[in-house]
This record gives structure tokens, C-alpha cells and sequence, in this order.
């Protein structure tokens, strides 16, 4: 299946979910926001986000600095 992940075309399996995704990158456990078509996922219901084909995701990373 194909989605939008941070404006790039990438290739996942069927079923993976926003946590799979996460892992994947390995920003599992990470301070991240996950974005799915424009909603924000909770960070309880990552591992009940199936993504689908053509899904638009945006993850951001948080960073501290000063």
C-alpha cells in the first residue's frame, strides 16, 4: 500500500498501523504527533490506526534546545 508520509510517496504493508509506522522509523517511545488526513491520533488508539491506501501522514518530531 502506498501513502504520503511527510509529503513523500512510501511503500508499507497492508494492515501496518500508526504504530508499526512508528517503530518502523524507529520513533517508537519518541516525544513524535502523528497526523492522519489532517486529525490528529492519540497516542492511545496507535496500535487500533490501521493506515490505508493514499493516507496523508505527518509526524513531528519534538526537540529541545535553547
Amino acid at each position: 500500500m502506498n501513502i504520503v508520509l511527510n509529503g513523500e510517496r512510501r511503500a508499507f504493508d497492508a494492515g501496518t498501523t500508526a504504530a508499526d509506522l512508528l517503530k518502523d522509523l524507529e520513533l517508537e517511545g519518541k516525544p513524535v504527533a502523528l497526523e492522519r488526513n489532517g486529525e490528529t491520533v492519540q497516542k492511545s488508539k496507535l496500535n487500533s490506526t490501521e493506515l490505508s491506501e493514499g493516507d496523508r501522514i505527518e509526524i513531528v518530531t519534538f526537540v529541545g534546545g535553547g
